[in-house]
C-alpha cells in the first residue's frame, strides 16, 4: 500500500513525530495510516527512558471551575511545536478534568492516583511521551475549593496555548471584580494573599539584604533601621496581593476594590509555564 505527502502530513501532526520517522513508519507499515501510528508509539515507548533528562520548558497552564471548586495545572514539554498540537492540548484537558473529579489536590498524590480502570495518571502520560516523541512531564497542580473560583488564562503568544494561568478564590462571588482581579495577579505575580501570610524567613532575609544594600550605599548608621525597614515595608506591599495598587485603578488597592465589591480574597495559584 503506498502513502502520500498527506499522510505524512497527517501523521506528524497526530503524532508529532519528525518527518523522517513518519516516512519511516508508513513505509513499515506498508501505507496503512494506522498501524504507522502504533509503530510510531511503540518506537517511542522504547525510547521513553532515554528522554527522562530531557529539559520542558514549553507547555502550557490549563483550568477548570465549577461553581465553589476549581483546579488548575502546569503540564510541560520539550518544544513549542509540540505544546501547539492538538494531541498535547487533548492531554492536558484529560487531565485536567480528571483533577476535577478526583479527590486528591498535590502533585504526586494526582500522579498516583488512577486514571482509567487501573491506569495511573503518570501511566497516562507515559503513553503520551512514547506517542509525541518528547518528555511530557505535569510539573504541578492547585486545586480550590469551598467558596467561588474564578480563573483566568492568558496567552502571551497568539500561536501558542496559555502560558500563564491564575486560579483565584473569593469569599463570596464578585462577578467581573473576580476576573479583573484574577487578570492583575496575572500581570503583578504577588506571591501572597496578605502580608500575614508571608514567612518570617523571607522577611528576615529581606531585611538582611536591605541591610547590606543600604550600607554599600553608604548610608548613615543613625538613618540604617528606618531605611531598613521602609524598604522590607516595600517589599511586603510587592508581594501582598491586597496591599498592591489595583491594576485598572492605580489610586485603589486590590483590598478596597474586593471590599466595595462585598468580597475578599482567600487564595490563589499563579501558575507560568517555566517559572
Amino acid at each position: 500500500m503506498s502513502f502520500t505527502a498527506e499522510d505524512v502530513k497527517r501523521l506528524r501532526e497526530q503524532t508529532a513525530a519528525g518527518m523522517l520517522d513518519c516516512k519511516k513508519a508508513l513505509d513499515e507499515a506498508g501505507g496503512d495510516f494506522n498501524k504507522a501510528v502504533e509503530i510510531i508509539r511503540v518506537k517511542g515507548l522504547k525510547g521513553v527512558t532515554k528522554r527522562e533528562g530531557r529539559a520542558t520548558s514549553n507547555g502550557l497552564v490549563t483550568a477548570k471551575v465549577d461553581g465553589d471548586s476549581g483546579v488548575i495545572l502546569e503540564l510541560n514539554c520539550e518544544t513549542d511545536f509540540v505544546a501547539k498540537g492538538e494531541r498535547f492540548q487533548a492531554l492536558a484537558d484529560e487531565l485536567v478534568s480528571k483533577l476535577a473529579t478526583s479527590n486528591v489536590s498535590d502533585t504526586e498524590g494526582f500522579l498516583a492516583s488512577d486514571f482509567d480502570g487501573g491506569k495511573t495518571v503518570q501511566a497516562h502520560i507515559d503513553e503520551a511521551n512514547a506517542t509525541l516523541g518528547e518528555r511530557i512531564a505535569l510539573r504541578r497542580v492547585g486545586v480550590l475549593k469551598g467558596s467561588p473560583v474564578v480563573a483566568y488564562l492568558h496567552k502571551t503568544s497568539p500561536d501558542l496555548p496559555p502560558q500563564v494561568g491564575v486560579l483565584l478564590q473569593l469569599s463570596k462571588a464578585a462577578g467581573d471584580i473576580g476576573k479583573d482581579v484574577a487578570q492583575h495577579i496575572a500581570a503583578f505575580a504577588p506571591q501572597y494573599v496578605t502580608r500575614e501570610e508571608v514567612p518570617a524567613d523571607v522577611i528576615e532575609n529581606e531585611r538582611r539584604i536591605a541591610e547590606e544594600t543600604a550600607r554599600n550605599e553608604g548610608k548613615p548608621e543613625a538613618a540604617l533601621a528606618k531605611i531598613v525597614e521602609g524598604r522590607v515595608t516595600g517589599f511586603v506591599k510587592e508581594v501582598s496581593l491586597v496591599e498592591q495598587a489595583f491594576a485598572k485603578d492605580q489610586k485603589k488597592s486590590v483590598a478596597q476594590v474586593l471590599t466595595e465589591a462585598g468580597t475578599s480574597a482567600t487564595a490563589f495559584f499563579r501558575f507560568r509555564v517555566g517559572q
